[in-house]
C-alpha cells in the first residue's frame, strides 16, 4: 500500500508513504502495482501512544466538584457523593466497557494504548493494546503492594503505579517511601508525579504525564519541564472519570503550559513511549510497525500548526500494524482491496467515518445496561 501525497510533520513538500507485510518500507520497494491511496492537503504521522489509561472505566462522567489536595481525598469524595452514578457504570459488563475504552483511542488515532488495572479480554482488538507491566495502583490504594513490588517472580516486568498524585507534602512522602521500598530495584513506570522532584525523578524508568486529569483533581500538573532531563516524560490520558474523552484536548492543554517544546510533546506521544515500552513503533521509518494516521492538514497552517489542532473528525485514516482500522468516508472509493464488510458507519461531528468491527453494536449493547450513557458519536 502507498500513501501518496501526504505530509510528513516539519516538510513543506508532499511524499509518499509505503507500507508492506505491516511494516513502513522503503518507497523503492514498491512497484506501480502496489494499492493506492491519494489525499488531498493530509498530514501524516506515527500513531499514538497513550501511556496510561483505564479502558473499563470510560463510561462515566468526570466526577468531583472542587480542587483536591490529593487522589486519596478525591477518591474518599467521589465514592461519598457519586454511588449511583458509579454503580450504575459498573453494573455494565467490564468486557464492554474494556471495548468502549479500546474504541475511544482508535477514534483519537491511537494505535497503542497501556491497559493501567487488572488484565482484561479483549477479542480482536483492533489496535496494540499492552497489558504485560505489573499494575499497582498506588501505594494507598493497592493492597499489599510491597510484596507485590517485590515480588521476585516478577523482577523482569515492569511496574507501572501512580505515585505523588497530590499537592501535598503526603503526596511527595507517598514517592519517597515506593522508592525506599523497591528493593529489587524494578523499572517504576511513575504515573502522575506532580509532587515529583528532579532527585526523585532518578529513580523511576520513566513518568507518564495526564496534565488534563492533573487540573481536574488537582488544579496543577507535574512539572515536567524540571523534571524532563532527569527521567523519560511520556504521555497519558487517564480516564473519563477525571479527563475528557477526547486526547488532542489534552495535547492541546499539555501544550499551553509550555512546559514542553512541540518536538518534545510529540515526542512524549511517540518515540520516548516507543522505547519504554519496547515496542516497534513511533517512527515512520523503513522496518517499523506501520502504525499511522492521516488527518486533514488545515489550511494556512504549518505541519506542526496542522498536528496540534486536529480532532477525530479530522482523521482521514488509522492503520495498525499495516491495517486500516478506521477511513473517512471521502476514501471508500478508493478502498477496493479491503472488506468493507467488517466495517461499521458512524458520525463525529457530521462527518462519516468507517470504523473496525460494529461499533454501533456495542454502543447499542452498552445502552441496554445503562440508557443515560452518552457517546462522542453516533450511528449513521
Amino acid at each position: 500500500m502507498i500513501l501518496s501525497n501526504v505530509y510528513r510533520v516539519g516538510s513543506k513538500e508532499a511524499g509518499n508513504v509505503s507500507i508492506s507485510n505491516g511494516l513502513i518500507a522503503d518507497n523503492a520497494v514498491h512497484t506501480a502495482h502496489a494499492p493506492k491511496l491519494v489525499f488531498d492537503d493530509a498530514v501524516v504521522f506515527p500513531g499514538l501512544i497513550n501511556s496510561h489509561d483505564h479502558l473499563d472505566f470510560n463510561l462515566f462522567p468526570q466526577l468531583g466538584q472542587h480542587i483536591y489536595h490529593n487522589y486519596t481525598e478525591w477518591g474518599d469524595h467521589i465514592h461519598r457523593n457519586y454511588k449511583p452514578e458509579i454503580d450504575a457504570v459498573l453494573d455494565i459488563p467490564i468486557g464492554l466497557r474494556a471495548e468502549w475504552g479500546v474504541y475511544k483511542n482508535l477514534l483519537c488515532g491511537v494505535t497503542t494504548v497501556v491497559n493501567h488495572g487488572e488484565e482484561l479480554e479483549l477479542k480482536d482488538a483492533p489496535i496494540n493494546v499492552i497489558q504485560q507491566c505489573q499494575s499497582l495502583h498506588s501505594v494507598q490504594f493497592e493492597k499489599h503492594w510491597k510484596r507485590r513490588l517485590n515480588n521476585p517472580l516478577k523482577l523482569a516486568a515492569q511496574v507501572a503505579i501512580h505515585t505523588g498524585e497530590g499537592t501535598d507534602e503526603a503526596a511527595c512522602d507517598e514517592i519517597e517511601e515506593l522508592i525506599h521500598w523497591n528493593l529489587l530495584h524494578r523499572e517504576l513506570i511513575g504515573i502522575h508525579g506532580v509532587a515529583m522532584t528532579p532527585k526523585q525523578a532518578r529513580s523511576f524508568k520513566a513518568l507518564v504525564w495526564c496534565p488534563q486529569s492533573n487540573y481536574f483533581l488537582l488544579g496543577t500538573t507535574a512539572p515536567v519541564h524540571r523534571l524532563k532531563d532527569y527521567v523519560p516524560i511520556i504521555f497519558g490520558t487517564d480516564s473519563t472519570l477525571t479527563s475528557n474523552w477526547n486526547i488532542w484536548e489534552h495535547i492541546r492543554q499539555a501544550r499551553k503550559t509550555t512546559y514542553l517544546s512541540d518536538n518534545e510533546l510529540l515526542a512524549n506521544l511517540t518515540t520516548n513511549p516507543a522505547r519504554v515500552w519496547k515496542i516497534n513503533s513511533g517512527t515512520m521509518e523503513p522496518g517499523n510497525d506501520a502504525d499511522l494516521v492521516v488527518a486533514r492538514l488545515k489550511d494556512g497552517q504549518n505541519t506542526m500548526n496542522s498536528l496540534f489542532d486536529v480532532n477525530p473528525a479530522d482523521i482521514l485514516l488509522v492503520i495498525s500494524k499495516g491495517n486500516i482500522r478506521l477511513f473517512d468516508e471521502i476514501l471508500y472509493s478508493q478502498l477496493d482491496d479491503i472488506d468493507k464488510s467488517r466495517f461499521s458507519k458512524i458520525m463525529i461531528n457530521n462527518v462519516y467515518k468507517y470504523v473496525y468491527g460494529d461499533l454501533p453494536g456495542l454502543m447499542k449493547n452498552i445502552q441496554t445496561y445503562d440508557q443515560h450513557i452518552q457517546f462522542p458519536v453516533t450511528s449513521s
